[in-house]
C-alpha cells in the first residue's frame, strides 16, 4: 500500500510545484495552517468542556498533513518517510501513557496527528511546551480539588495543553518567516 501511495505523493508534489500552481500553493501554504489552527483550537475547547476530542478532528489534522508535506516540498523519501516515522514513534510512546491511565485516547490521537505536521526538532520543542503547560494545568486542577473536595478523580483536559503548544508551534514560523 505504501508503495502505491508514494508515486501519488510525488505526482501531487510535482503538480503543486508547477508554475501554474504557484498562486494556489501560496494560498494553501497559509490556508492549511489556518485550518490546522482552527482544528486545534476547537479540540482544546472541546476537551476543556466535555473531556473528549472528536475523532473527526484528529483524523482531519492527520489527513491534512500529507497535503502540507507536498505544499512545503518534502520529498517522499526520506523526508515524508521521516515525518511519518517520527509521528508513529511519538504516537506509540503516548499510547503507553494511555495504557497506564495517564492520558485519554483523544489526547494521544491529537498528539500523533500534530506530530505529522512538525519537523522533528520543532516537535521536540512542542512536546516540551506541552509538558510544561500540562503540568501547570494539572497543578491548577489539583489545587482546585483541595479547595472543593470531591470523590471523583481529577480529570485534566490535556488536550488544552496540546492545542496551545501546537498553536504556538504553528504561529512561530508563520509570524517569524520574514526575519533576516
Amino acid at each position: 500500500m505504501v508503495s502505491s501511495i508514494i508515486p501519488i505523493m510525488v505526482t501531487v508534489s510535482q503538480t503543486l510545484s508547477s508554475s501554474t500552481a504557484d498562486m494556489g500553493q501560496s494560498l494553501l501554504a497559509w490556508l492549511l495552517p489556518a485550518i490546522m489552527g482552527a482544528l486545534l483550537l476547537s479540540a482544546g475547547v472541546e476537551d476543556a468542556r466535555v473531556r473528549e476530542i472528536a475523532n473527526w478532528k484528529n483524523a482531519a489534522i492527520a489527513l491534512l498533513a500529507p497535503v502540507w508535506w507536498c505544499i512545503i516540498g518534502l520529498s517522499p523519501w526520506p523526508e515524508m518517510a521521516l515525518q511519518l516515522g517520527v509521528a508513529l514513534v511519538v504516537f506509540a510512546l503516548f499510547i503507553g501513557a494511555f495504557a497506564i491511565g495517564q492520558m485519554g485516547g483523544g489526547d494521544v490521537k491529537l498528539i500523533g496527528a500534530l506530530s505529522l505536521w512538525l519537523p522533528p526538532m520543532r516537535l521536540l520543542d512542542t512536546l516540551l511546551v506541552m509538558s510544561v503547560l500540562g503540568g501547570v494545568l494539572t497543578l491548577v486542577f489539583v489545587i482546585e480539588r483541595r479547595w472543593k473536595p470531591s470523590e471523583t478523580a481529577v480529570e485534566v483536559p490535556y488536550g488544552v495543553a496540546i492545542a496551545v503548544a501546537g498553536l504556538i508551534s504553528l504561529t512561530e514560523p508563520l509570524l517569524n518567516q520574514f526575519r533576516p
